[in-house]
């Protein structure tokens, strides 16, 4: 089995760290792992797309359209543009799911998302914390380690494709 994570948003907004923790915590997890990024237009605020796939063995990184298991926007004006890429069980995590106002930098929405992602995956704490230390300076590390726990405390549930429609 393989699941299929889409992490979209805009420019500067952590698309591409946030997959690439991700990536890293399932790797170390055990996960065979798959990653693609589309990111021509994130210089100038646009969209910009990854794509982690992971499983027992995973052969290519793309995922087609519908076959999204977890969609995590950043931007709530993205949500429309991506609605493509779930499945009808499609879990969506949205800014809404945390309070941005007890984020400890704004820039680590992207982690929070990441922390209510968490909750939905058979990957153990340990191996999102050693990612997260790998993935940031040590003097970003705290704000981005409160960022994921908030994360794990969602102020508004992720809902489904079939929910939404």
């Amino acid at each position: 089995m393989v699941t299929n994570v889409v992490i979209a948003g805009l420019g500067g907004q952590g698309v591409l760290k946030a997959s690439d923790i991700l990536a890293d915590a399932v790797f170390s997890a055990g996960f065979d792992v798959k990653k693609s990024e589309v990111h021509g237009m994130a210089q100038r605020g646009g969209s910009v797309c990854s794509e982690v796939r992971f499983g027992s063995e995973v052969l290519s990184p793309m995922i087609t359209p519908g076959e999204a298991d977890y969609l995590i926007i950043l931007a709530a004006d993205q949500i429309e543009f991506w609605l493509h890429m779930p499945g009808p069980e499609g879990v969506i995590i949205t800014p809404e799911s945390v309070d941005a106002k007890r984020l400890p930098a704004k820039r680590s929405l992207n982690v929070a998302l990441l922390g209510c992602l968490s909750l939905h995956l058979d990957v153990p704490l340990e191996f999102w914390m050693a990612s997260l230390r790998r993935n940031f300076d040590e003097k970003f590390f705290e704000d981005n380690k409160r960022a994921f726990e908030l994360g794990r405390l969602p102020l508004k549930q992720p809902f489904t494709v079939k929910a939404k429609l």
